[in-house]
């Protein structure tokens, strides 16, 4: 029974998604990073633990709340039985309906967090009435901190905030808080993405804003610079000499 419940679910979701997608235009796919020769990308999303992580408080919540609207309907009831039996209709709209349009957000909320990294940067996309999508450069991080509760720990997943240039009390990307720390919730693997954006900050870092220069261009372009100095001097003591005849 449990099992057929979850498939009718699923098929209703799917089918509220792709209505959404189509009204809202809100994108099912990755978003994208330009991307230069040789360079790669890697999308991904937040991992299932964070997905039950999230139902588990969604549950704790409706419970709650449906349980304070019966015991107020209970006691609207034997105070006033026909008033009881009359709104009964209307309370069990108001406890049902917000928890689907709430359990379908918490699904729509998952499906459309994406997180893309190339080899110089990020992106962070969330949203969906508006979409939120930010871009942070490996250059301008500062500091990558894991975060991870006992729950989270028990569900497998972490999340990392990356902290840029100029950061501090500001909130993180796609929260519509500042502009300065992106948040990637929810990472079942949060160890090695963290490693990753190290890697590729230190590759980005040595190769500076453009491409490294190795040690032969750097003499190269000294004893070039040598060469004229020399020849001006030529020229100079060449120009006195001619001054004085």
């Amino acid at each position: 029974m449990s099992e057929h419940v979850r498939r009718v679910s699923e098929w209703c979701y799917h089918g509220v998604w792709s209505i959404l997608t189509r009204w809202l235009l809100v994108p099912n796919e990755p978003p994208t990073l330009p991307t230069v020769a040789g360079e790669t990308a890697v999308s991904f999303r937040p991992s299932q633990g964070f997905l039950n992580y999230m139902r588990l408080f969604f549950w704790i919540a409706c419970i709650a709340i449906d349980l304070v609207l019966l015991v107020l309907w209970i006691v609207v009831f034997f105070a006033v039985p026909w008033l009881g039996l009359a709104i009964a209709p209307i309370m069990l709209i108001v406890m049902i309906l917000p928890d689907v349009v709430a359990y379908i957000a918490l699904h729509l909320r998952y499906d459309t967090t994406w997180y893309v990294l190339t080899d110089r940067s990020m992106r962070i996309r969330r949203g969906i009435w508006t979409i939120h999508e930010t871009t942070i450069t490996f250059e301008n991080i500062q500091n990558i901190r894991l975060q991870q509760g006992p729950l989270q720990r028990y569900l497998g997943f972490a999340n990392l905030i990356v902290e840029t240039a100029g950061g501090g009390s500001a909130g993180p990307h796609g929260q519509g808080g500042g502009s300065h720390v992106g948040l990637l919730e929810g990472l079942g693997d949060a160890d090695q993405v963290r490693d990753l954006i190290m890697n590729r900050l230190e590759k980005c870092r040595s190769a500076g804003l453009g491409d490294e220069v190795t040690r032969d261009q750097v003499t190269s372009q000294t004893s070039f610079q040598t060469r004229h100095v020399a020849l001006l001097r030529e020229i100079a003591t060449l120009t006195k000499k001619l001054a004085t005849s």
